[in-house]
């Protein structure tokens, strides 16, 4: 493995740990607002989050590199209401498909064919995740004020 392909792949890691408290802080925020599920639901994308890094990291071992866990930066603390959230979460989602395609095209520039076979799950992962909270936003965004706690209660049932 290249040292550049090294290097993103050392970023990626950073970035999903920085996801994992991105979604730890939201789910502190929206446990504190008095939503319990949704803030379940974003300690699963956190869990989710680390898992990624962990994938990395353990791909990276195998193919003799070297993986490091780098500064983690400060998250945002605070979000309006339950929408809010889920929209700033939908953007994040967002940015992580960019992310997961730059680092393809960096394992394609380095004629890394096993890193780009690695990749690809999650380039697979993230349309679900934006599907995901995309529909979750929609959702919130007709339910209003009147039945958000029924999805509260909803995305509460989240297993994994």
């Amino acid at each position: 493995m290249t040292e550049k392909l090294q290097n993103a792949l050392n970023e990626q890691i950073t970035a999903e740990l920085w996801s994992a408290n991105l979604y730890l802080s939201m789910s502190f925020y929206l446990e504190r607002e008095g939503f319990s599920g949704m803030a379940r639901w974003m300690q699963k994308q956190s869990a989710e989050e680390t898992g990624h890094a962990y994938a990395i990291a353990g791909y990276m071992i195998k193919r003799e590199a070297t993986p490091k866990v780098d500064k983690v930066d400060v998250v945002p603390q605070g979000w309006g209401n339950p929408v809010e959230v889920f929209e700033h979460a939908l953007e994040h989602e967002k940015h992580v498909s960019k992310l997961i395609d730059e680092l393809v095209q960096v394992a394609s520039e380095e004629k890394d064919n096993a890193t780009q076979d690695f990749l690809w799950q999650f380039v697979r992962e993230q349309i679900e995740e934006e599907a995901n909270v995309l529909n979750i936003v929609s959702h919130l965004r007709k339910a209003g004020d009147c039945a958000i706690l029924f999805m509260d209660a909803k995305l509460g049932e989240r297993e994994s």
